[in-house]
């Protein structure tokens, strides 16, 4: 028979690995690659958002259909919020019905992968190649020609109208 102490203490542990394994992919990240923009924590949070700060540096994701971004229609790009990137164009943007801005591709050399196997799934995450931001997911459920969908969050992206993309 297991003890209070022991499942306690087993129960802790669990949480506590979880935790960590919740925090490491972007820190596996950091580790792993080097980036051309890098800052400072307090740097980031000068320059962005609590909700950017979270979503770009942290992981995390916004509610789906919060974006004002998801009912944007003109041409233009759409940047990295975090160090303003060029990473994908509106000619590659397409309603999804997910809630999240979608791209059927990114501009070139604009985005990175990397597995992703929280919340007990594999995923492909996609962040800024540049400052190593995360910006969402990558899925096999896109239309053509490419059959992805990059389903992105919307506050990790600023969106510039054509006439002043350049």
């Amino acid at each position: 028979m297991i003890s209070r102490r022991v499942f306690l203490m087993a129960g802790t542990a669990f949480a506590a690995a979880a935790a960590i394994r919740g925090l490491a992919p972007f820190a596996w990240a950091s580790a792993t690659q080097t980036f051309e923009i890098v800052k400072t924590d307090a740097e980031w949070r000068a320059i962005l958002t609590d909700d950017q700060y979270r979503i770009l540096r942290h992981e995390d994701t916004e509610r789906p259909f919060t974006s004002a971004l998801n009912h944007e229609k003109r041409e233009g790009v759409f940047r990295c919020a975090g160090c303003a990137l060029p990473l994908y164009s509106s000619e590659a943007k397409y309603d999804s019905g997910t809630g999240w801005p979608s791209f059927w591709q990114s501009l070139p050399g604009a985005v990175a992968t990397r597995d992703d196997t929280s919340l007990l799934m594999t995923r492909t995450e996609c962040h800024c190649r540049r400052c190593g931001g995360h910006l969402g997911h990558i899925f096999d459920d896109g239309p053509p020609p490419t059959g992805k969908r990059h389903c992105i969050n919307g506050l990790a992206l600023a969106f510039v109208p054509a006439a002043k993309s350049s």
